[in-house]
């Protein structure tokens, strides 16, 4: 295939941190390479959701595109029917334009299946493929290590047409799966193990969610990826560092069949903490109920982290911080956090909520009297204007936010003790109420009306602000409170002891993931808030509202604290640097 008609190169932005694979492009491009064309793809299997690593590989190729007024298809690598399903494509569609990208086509390798097909004919035709009966226990250890070279093939120089015949009959379902299977015919001797007669085609008699029961022999995605680049006149196929050891085998299948041939480029992926990016482990942990499904807000997929509430700037935002690197490294979970901070504290708007309520009652408020105090939306946004908060005789605030007998750096509410309501008046505590077990159960107050939003006139002062809602016309809600899911910051990480005692990864997982907080109250502002919907409680941190909202009460979960863990590692490592 010749390279398709291209645009005149356009120079992009220069990046906001050293990128090695937009610098090769920028080379290419300077060079004449591809006619100037740039042409990237993203090819995830619709095996699971997509995660936070796929994110980066996702704004990697469509920003590629973007920076150099290129083009990026979104392609299903749908080569194994029985681990796909259509809810996966639908999931990643939805995850690519929820990060804000969208792509110039659509494609499934599926789409290639009978000219991918006639090629592996072509290759047995030019003795460069054969069909194996080995077992698959036999090809992988007969394909020896990187120590010891392979033994080739009993099959091995099985006549062409013999092989030719025999792939007819497997593809029109004559034998069962595993009875044979097509391999490349390259080097047995190789160091590369996989130029050691990789497969190419094999048996499977799968339902397929494209293509139905048309077929029963399935490419292999060595061989569909590199056809299904050079079909699609991509320039650039950038892949993750694991891939570097199929190159060769790439650009082999690309030059003994005479195609276009893209450039692969390969970039370290994304490890991070408390976290595990094997989709098999993701499935495993959807399957067997640790989690409440791929759209969990303690899983890394791209679903769990929107529906948990975090802002698709702020992904964007985590993947451009962390740069693109050829080594592998691990990236700290308080980095993604502090991304979404930086975010949220300039878009989210400010509203009080009170997790854990502690009755209050103004006893100098006139009866039925209803004040409206001015709330100010978000300070770091002055167009995001003021709201109406209710103010009445009863209200609720945190409970840890008053001790009956504090110690000495406790500035909040006490007997006989004056605080500040936000935005509203000086309270002062003046009786305790309790149960018959002495626990507390209320407080009974005094307020002050000349101190309505501002100081008190005489000009005495308090030490704490606390936030409170009218208990007549707060809402009522549940909070989700989420920690991380493992407890090591490597979840494979097991000690040989620990295996001894028949303990595995799973082991890791940290059984105070979640805390469901019931009982809560949050200020009338939110009544209607759309599931999605983001606000900071005043000194809780960021939540977002869950699907599983419904009219007789909110849902929240908090997607992540005030507390900022990054700057707190930072100035630990300036500190000590």
């Amino acid at each position: 295939m010749t390279s398709p008609e291209s645009p005149p190169p356009s120079a992009p932005p220069p990046p906001a941190a050293r990128d090695f694979i937009r610098e090769r492009i920028a080379a290419d491009n300077a060079s004449g390479k591809y006619q100037g064309r740039v042409h990237t793809r993203f090819p995830p299997e619709p095996n699971g959701y997509l995660h936070v690593g796929h994110a980066k590989s996702i704004c990697l190729n469509f920003g590629i595109a973007r920076d150099f007024a290129g083009k990026c298809n979104l392609r299903f690598d749908d080569t194994n029917p029985t681990k796909e399903d259509v809810e996966y494509v639908d999931s990643i569609q939805a995850d690519v334009r929820w990060l804000g990208f969208e792509w110039d086509g659509l494609y499934y390798a599926s789409e290639y299946f009978e000219t991918i097909y006639g090629y592996a004919e072509r290759l047995i035709e030019k003795g460069l493929a054969y069909v194996d009966e080995q077992t698959a226990d036999q090809i992988r250890e007969t394909r020896g290590t990187l120590t010891r070279p392979g033994t080739p093939s009993p099959w091995r120089d099985r006549p062409a047409s013999e092989s030719l015949d025999l792939l007819r009959r497997m593809r029109a379902g004559e034998f069962e799966d595993g009875r044979y299977v097509l391999r490349a015919k390259i080097d047995m001797a190789s160091p590369n193990i996989n130029m050691r007669d990789p497969t190419l085609y094999r048996i499977r008699h799968a339902h397929h969610h494209r293509t139905g029961d048309a077929w029963c022999i399935y490419p292999t995605y060595d061989f569909a990826h590199g056809y299904s680049d050079s079909q699609e006149g991509i320039t650039h196929s950038i892949c993750t560092l694991e891939f570097e050891n199929h190159r060769p085998l790439y650009e082999w299948l690309i030059d003994v069949l005479g195609l276009y041939k893209p450039q692969q480029i390969e970039f370290a992926r994304l490890n991070l903490t408390y976290t595990v990016m094997s989709k098999r482990k993701l499935l495993h942990l959807v399957q067997g109920k640790h989690v409440r499904g791929w759209d969990d807000p303690r899983m890394p997929t791209i679903a769990g982290m929107r529906r948990r509430g975090f802002p698709p700037e702020a992904l964007r935002l985590f993947c451009e911080r962390i740069g693109v690197a050829k080594n592998e490294s691990t990236v700290d979970y308080a980095l993604l956090e502090h991304c979404a901070r930086e975010v949220l504290n300039k878009s989210a708007p400010r509203v009080m909520g009170v997790l854990d309520p502690l009755e209050v009652t103004l006893t100098n408020w006139p009866e039925g009297q209803v004040d409206e105090l001015d709330a100010v939306n978000n300070p770091e946004d002055p167009q995001a204007g003021t709201r109406k908060v209710p103010f009445a005789g009863r209200l609720y605030i945190e409970r840890a936010d008053f001790m009956e007998d504090p110690p000495k750096k406790f500035f909040r509410l006490a007997p006989g003790r004056e605080v500040r309501l936000r935005w509203g008046y000086f309270i002062k505590c003046e009786e305790v109420v309790k149960d018959a077990d002495g626990r507390v159960t209320g407080l009974r107050c005094t307020y002050d009306p000349a101190t309505r939003g501002g100081d008190a006139p005489d000009g005495r002062k308090v030490k704490a602000t606390l936030h409170w809602v009218s208990a007549a016309h707060a809402l009522p809600a549940e909070v989700r409170i989420y920690e991380h899911l493992f407890t090591r910051e490597d979840p494979d990480q097991v000690s040989e002891e620990e295996q001894k005692a028949g303990k595995d990864w799973l082991s890791n997982l940290n059984p105070s993931s979640l805390t469901v907080m019931r009982g809560c109250r949050v200020e009338p502002s939110l009544a209607g808030a759309a599931p999605g919907q983001r606000v900071q409680f005043e000194r809780h941190g960021y939540f977002a509202v869950d699907p599983d909202s419904a009219s007789d009460g909110l849902v929240f979960n908090r997607t992540v604290s005030l507390k900022d863990e990054w700057q707190k590692l930072q100035k630990k490592g300036g500190a000590e640097g």
